[in-house]
């Protein structure tokens, strides 16, 4: 009734218009009554395009009736909405707690059916709030307590609000995260599951209503406890920890309750690491110390509290110097080649021409002669030649010689 009152009035103004104008003599005044008539009749269809809702809109009401086959609702000006049986039955959670006078949120399926009645669905209006809420839970980084309900190889399933969500093994913090030898998957599977049922604290960090993808967080998740434990750390501090998980890309070192760090393989030892397993085991204690505090992960260095090789190497060694040294890898770029603990060059495959005549010429923890072609100890950065051939290794110290006494001379 509000509406046709609403659009009636303005009829009523248009009429009075266009009799006034029956009494215009001057042409002046007749134009100015036109535009008048045409400036009531833009806002009449203005006014009525902004009560009148459209497929997809959400809407507010207040219930006024309730039967077993629909649920009325007061739309004030746009009219009457209804709920029907099918849609009923779809959100019969949601519509089990509504009673009369309680104000809803639903979405327009049908401006105006044949019965005149704007046509609304509570369980996609229901979607589109928990969506909406999601997105703004994501954005505030807010906390969320959720029990874990599944597992799979890729990681864990959570529920939040209906909807159920992801939390990768990778978003896990490393408390949680499954130490397994050799990364097997069937083995992180079996320790996965072992978190079934335990409530686990997170956030949103990806909410997709259009792909359906809700994806969780552990990492991201910082509460004021886990907070105010992490402050009390920064990068330089030496820490003194307990190694609870040994994997193949580093170590885990439990600082304190709840807390834990990682020290990534390339932070182990100055000396080339193949396999973490071969210099730690779980329960023994290590000195570490902080390079990076950051999302809530603190980041550690083992080898940073060992004397740097390159420091001494800097007085030592220079360029053009023939060294004796250790193969210790063998790629598709060339050979690592160890001069010292700790000290390590390439020597590029251009050196041997193929990979396969490399691997003819020199064989993994063997010594060999090498010449240093670059030598940047501040970057930590060497590259050599190969001087394996006896006839090369004699003729590259002989010019060796003769530069230094050349430079001795100046």
């Amino acid at each position: 009734m509000g509406l046709l009152y609403r659009i009636d009035g303005l009829k009523s103004s248009l009429y009075t218009q266009s009799m006034d104008m029956n009494s215009v003599k001057d042409a002046g005044q007749l134009v100015e009554a036109k535009k008048a008539e045409l400036s009531l009749m833009e806002y009449l269809f203005k006014s009525m395009a902004q009560v009148s809702p459209k497929t997809g809109d959400f809407i507010e009401g207040m219930v006024i009736a309730r039967k077993k086959s629909a649920l009325y609702i007061d739309l004030g000006p746009i009219g009457t909405g209804i709920v029907y049986g099918r849609e009923i039955i779809s959100a019969r959670d949601m519509v089990s707690n509504i009673r009369i006078g309680d104000r809803v949120t639903a979405k327009v399926i049908m401006p105006e059916n044949e019965d005149g009645y704007v046509e609304l669905s509570l369980k996609e209006a229901g979607l589109e709030i928990v969506w909406r809420e999601a997105r703004d839970l994501a954005e505030r980084k807010i906390p969320l307590e959720l029990k874990i309900k599944e597992a799979n190889k890729g990681g864990v399933v959570i529920e939040w609000e209906g909807i159920q969500g992801f939390l990768p093994a990778s978003q896990l913090r490393s408390i949680h995260y499954p130490r397994v030898e050799g990364g097997d998957k069937e083995k992180i599977l079996e320790e996965l599951k072992k978190m079934i049922g335990q409530p686990i604290v997170v956030t949103i960090i990806t909410a997709d209503q259009e792909e359906g993808k809700l994806i969780f967080s552990e990492k991201e998740t910082q509460t004021e406890e886990f907070k105010e434990v992490l402050s009390k750390y920064k990068v330089g501090d030496t820490i003194e920890g307990e190694i609870t998980g040994v994997v193949d890309f580093g170590v885990f070192i439990k600082i304190e309750e709840g807390l834990e760090g990682l020290s990534h393989i390339s932070e182990l030892s100055w000396s080339l690491v193949e396999d973490p397993r071969t210099l730690f085991r779980v329960g023994d204690k290590i000195k570490a110390k902080i390079i990076a505090v950051e999302g809530g992960k603190i980041s550690l260095s083992i080898k940073a509290l060992e004397p740097d090789p390159w420091d001494k190497a800097k007085e030592k060694y220079k360029k053009g110097d023939i060294v004796q040294g250790v193969v210790i890898r063998l790629n598709r770029y060339g050979a690592l080649v160890a001069v010292e603990e700790g000290m390590a060059g390439l020597s590029h495959i251009s050196e041997f021409g193929t990979e396969r005549a490399m691997r003819e010429k020199i064989e993994l923890g063997k010594t060999y002669p090498f010449q240093i072609t670059l030598f940047e100890p501040k970057e930590r950065k060497m590259t050599l030649v190969y001087l394996g051939d006896e006839e090369k290794a004699a003729k590259s110290e002989e010019k060796t010689q003769k530069t230094e006494t050349a430079e001795e001379k100046k």
